[in-house]
């Protein structure tokens, strides 16, 4: 029997698909941005002489990048409420999401600033620059610059993340798609124009990092 295919019922609903994605993207960009602080953090605490620092910054990266997502955020929302810290599943998501990135972050950070030459940081502390400066101006940005292609594959691979938070009734694409489903019951239809809206979102990402990176890590023309 040929199976009769009815995207009709599904568009009906596109205001909650469009609202399904608009919570998508907020929560990927958030997660993004703190996944950004940790990563740039935890190279600071790295370049310092804090051996503390160090081992705590290691022991992060070693937790977050050896156990899946799925787990690290389920113990966010399940586990910590036992030690009093209680968050709504849209903060859940978001922690998990910056905590998860921020540890890969880190790593191709790390990568980048490691790539730098020792020259450079000497010439900069010749010239009377602060520690804090010459890792600022002189080391970040350039490092930035190398690896902001990996940087950016790891945010979009985290942009794709956010359909796991539904497992905690974060709302996002993936949760309303569920809705959709369970009331329609048309799963293809439904979970096929999910697909195609990950993959606009995600072509969009990387639309929105392309031009990011000419606008701040263009080399001058004159």
């Amino acid at each position: 029997m040929a199976v009769q295919l009815d995207f009709g019922v599904v568009l009906e609903r596109w205001p909650e698909l469009v609202r399904g994605t608009a919570a998508t993207i907020g929560l990927a960009l958030a997660g993004m941005a703190l996944a950004l602080v940790i990563g740039i953090a935890g190279v600071a605490v790295l370049r310092g002489k804090n051996r503390i620092g160090h081992a705590v910054v290691r022991a992060f990266v070693e937790v977050i990048r050896n156990t899946p997502f799925l787990v690290q955020i389920f113990f966010i929302f399940f586990a910590l409420p036992l030690a009093g810290v209680r968050l709504n599943p849209t903060v859940t998501a978001i922690v998990a999401l910056g905590l998860n990135g921020g540890a890969y972050a880190i790593e191709i950070i790390r990568g980048g600033v490691e790539a730098i030459p020792t020259g450079q940081t000497e010439a900069g502390l010749a010239l009377g620059l602060r520690p804090s400066e010459v890792f600022r101006f002189i080391i970040l940005k350039p490092a930035l610059r190398s690896i902001y292609p990996s940087l950016v594959s790891q945010f979009i691979m985290l942009t794709l993340t956010t359909s796991i938070a539904t497992s905690i009734s974060a709302y996002e694409l993936t949760s309303v798609a569920q809705r959709i489903d369970g009331d329609t019951f048309r799963t293809f239809e439904v979970y096929f124009t999910i697909t195609v809206i990950y993959l606009l979102v995600s072509w969009g990402m990387m639309a929105m990092f392309a031009a990011v990176s000419r606008r701040a890590f263009a080399y001058p023309t004159r």
